[in-house]
């Protein structure tokens, strides 16, 4: 069992049809709607979600990078990735704010953007739902439907630092009100114990194997750090599994042979963006200008990226 590069999935490139790059942080005049205009296509698209499931093969996982605005998803396609996906963290940091501050139109608004910007399958980070109740979390996920995008995922974490999960018979009946709704979006099924300090990994597996006979297509533990938590789960379960790659924690091969189906990031990739930010800054403030040559080693890919869209 192996790790796929992204070329294996073909390195589709920008696609042609691709609607041109806008401002990481879009005015509501330029990306209000999109949901509408997608959903209200006088010709039945084609849904990208077939296409993307048939990505997720455990043992041989696919690398999923999360895009925190339309420029880096461009960036993400050009060096081949066959996905990409959204990030709340990633996004919020764009609009100047922590994560969990991003509103649900915010939300719904960027990922329709995202899906419109690039030729491959885009998957909404959801979080909770934006919501509590399980009708309002359908409500979410149908408008993700409509939008063109792949898949989604929905989270139980409350947000609430109190009592930080819900609890079992709420999370459940969340989960299946999302998979009622979403067609054939791929529907992730996040468990955040692992994230908020409730490391019992019975627990997390048992919540799991609810959300999948609730109806998601793809199980998510993130913060699992190692080989043996991430095979025991991929093993006490019959759907596929993402894994969100930690600092220290086992490599992709690492999880590829342990059965994982996905990997992902989380944040990461917009945060390694955020650090060259601050490490070119800080050089200028000190007088170095040799980040304008580090930037210039990657133009060919930011041009091909970053072209107008044509015909």
């Amino acid at each position: 069992m192996g790790l796929r590069a992204p070329s294996w999935h073909g390195g589709p490139g920008v696609s042609g049809s691709a609607a041109a790059i806008g401002p990481a942080d879009p005015s509501r005049a330029a990306v209000s709607g999109l949901v509408a205009i997608v959903a209200g296509m006088s010709t039945e698209p084609t849904s990208p979600a077939p296409d993307f499931l048939a990505l997720h093969r455990p043992g041989d996982p696919l690398l999923l990078p999360n895009a925190w605005d339309l420029g880096s998803a461009r960036v993400l396609e050009t060096l081949g990735f066959a996905a990409v996906a959204t990030t709340s963290s990633g996004f919020a940091a764009t609009l100047g704010r922590p994560d969990g501050a991003v509103t649900r139109d915010e939300a719904l608004d960027h990922a329709a953007a995202m899906a419109v910007a690039v030729g491959v399958p885009v998957s909404a980070d959801l979080e909770n739902g934006f919501a509590d109740a399980p009708d309002d979390v359908a409500r979410t996920v149908a408008a993700v439907r409509d939008a063109g995008l792949a898949g989604c995922s929905v989270e139980d974490f409350t947000g609430d630092a109190a009592r930080p999960i819900y609890d079992l018979g709420l999370a459940v009946e969340r989960v299946a009100a999302a998979a009622e709704t979403s067609g054939d979006l791929v529907l992730t099924a996040r468990c955040e114990n692992h994230l908020h300090g409730h490391d019992d990994l019975a627990d997390t597996i048992a919540r799991l194997q609810a959300y999948q006979e609730a109806g998601a297509d793809v199980l998510f533990a993130p913060g699992l750090r190692t080989v043996a938590d991430v095979a025991t789960v991929c093993r006490e379960l019959d759907r596929p599994v993402n894994v969100l790659l930690v600092a220290g924690g086992p490599t992709p091969a690492e999880l590829a042979d342990a059965g994982a189906a996905r990997l992902s990031v989380g944040g990461a990739l917009a945060w390694t963006a955020l650090d060259a930010l601050v490490s070119a800054a800080r050089g200028l403030l000190a007088g170095d200008s040799g980040f304008l040559e580090r930037s210039a080693a990657v133009r060919d890919v930011r041009d091909a990226a970053l072209r107008p869209a044509s015909g």
